[in-house]
């Protein structure tokens, strides 16, 4: 088979750098045939010592604009995948395949004015896409991100997210912005310290956005784990709110992490 009709290209890492023990960032080259709406994930695969490929889905960070691809990654002790991803550098080949895939993307919502972003751990990656494209600013008047971590050290691209407001093309939108995060297991200053779920069930999360979550104008995003994703869908649709389907309008759009 040549390369050409391979359902996957051969991409260059081009930088990794660990964040903790358990979470890494890295960059790799980019196909110019690859395309990506903000939000969506790709499928990247690894070679195995065997010569087996394993496979696995990662939400891109970078935007589509972007001329490279950057991810984030937890390590997995003993995973298949990410074991041999650990194992990479700077240098080595990473398999990407051809097609984006994924539905959390502004699409999914035809109207609404103020866009909540929840995120948890390494869940916090396509909503780095989407504030990093020009569409969520221009759409709606507030936008939102809840990034909920179990420890201080654990709050990934605190960089990337103060320096939004440095951007030129975002200048006359970057007051839209609130960022809330949370940290579970330790005081943190200028953090919240409770469970999402728990915060939003007691008003606080309202509180320290200084919005309401309105059926009529709120649009919600989740991504990270699944036990997030179903407790706070489970708070959510006591006020009204409901996945968003193609064929139904909704106000929650949910990516699960493993």
């Amino acid at each position: 088979m040549t390369a050409s009709a391979e359902k996957f290209t051969r991409q260059t890492i081009r930088d990794i750098r660990p964040l903790t023990p358990s979470l890494f960032t890295f960059r790799t080259s980019r196909d110019p045939g690859f395309r990506f709406r903000a939000g969506q994930f790709a499928r990247l695969g690894v070679a195995k010592a065997d010569g087996s490929l394993v496979w696995r889905a990662y939400s891109m960070v970078s935007a589509p604009h972007d001329e490279f691809l950057e991810f984030f990654s937890i390590v997995v002790p003993d995973g298949e995948f990410t074991s041999e991803l650990a194992r990479l550098r700077e240098g080595d080949c990473l398999l990407v395949d051809r097609q984006a895939f994924g539905f959390l993307t502004l699409d999914r919502f035809p109207d609404g004015r103020d866009l909540w972003l929840l995120g948890t751990g390494t869940g916090l990656a396509p909503f780095l896409s989407i504030l990093q494209d020009f569409e969520a600013w221009e759409r709606f008047d507030n936008i939102v991100l809840v990034y909920s971590v179990r420890n201080a050290r654990e709050l990934a691209y605190q960089e990337l997210i103060a320096g939004l407001k440095e951007r030129d093309y975002l200048a006359e939108h970057v007051h839209k912005l609130r960022y809330i995060p949370v940290v579970t297991r330790e005081p943190y200053p200028g953090a919240l310290n409770r469970r999402i779920t728990t915060l939003i069930d007691d008003g606080e999360l309202e509180r320290a956005a200084g919005l309401e979550l309105d059926p009529a104008r709120s649009r919600i995003m989740l991504c990270g784990n699944p036990q997030m994703i179903e407790d706070t869908r489970a708070v959510l649709k006591k006020r009204g709110m409901s996945l968003a389907l193609t064929r139904r309008p909704g106000q929650i759009a949910v990516e699960n992490y493993w």
